[in-house]
């Protein structure tokens, strides 16, 4: 793996931004785009993956950046807790569920490979 020079380069970050692409679309239709609790926290959600992973990297410190990357993969699974609230309403079919529970899902698995190696290589904290 090679070292980033900025945090659009992270794979990772870059799932994270079609999955929340996903979910504004998906959150605009039908009866989804009504429940405001529920379309503004998962929103919310996909975009703290995004968020979390970008500042992480701009802190400058491998700990602090697996730190951060820790809070975006849990944010990966709030959004999966919530994929779980949108279908059981109705507000999506299961092939849709299916298609974003599977990309949340890798995007964690992309995340959680991203920590494994920062932490593995780079153990004193220093730059990424």
């Amino acid at each position: 793996m090679a070292t980033f020079k900025n945090f659009e380069e992270i794979e990772g970050w870059q799932k994270a931004r079609e999955l929340t692409q996903e979910i504004y679309t998906v959150s605009n239709e039908g009866s989804f785009s009504r429940d405001f609790g529920l379309r503004d926290q998962i929103r919310r959600a996909g975009v703290s993956i995004m968020s979390n992973i970008a500042e992480g990297f701009e802190r400058g410190g491998t700990r602090e950046f697996v730190h951060f990357l820790a809070m975006a993969k849990g944010s990966a699974g709030e959004v999966k807790a919530q994929l779980y609230v949108a279908v059981d309403q109705g507000y999506m079919d299961k092939e849709t569920f299916d298609r974003l529970f599977a990309l949340a899902s890798e995007t964690a698995r992309m995340i959680g490979g991203l920590m494994t190696f920062l932490r593995k290589s780079n153990p004193k904290g220093t730059r990424h």
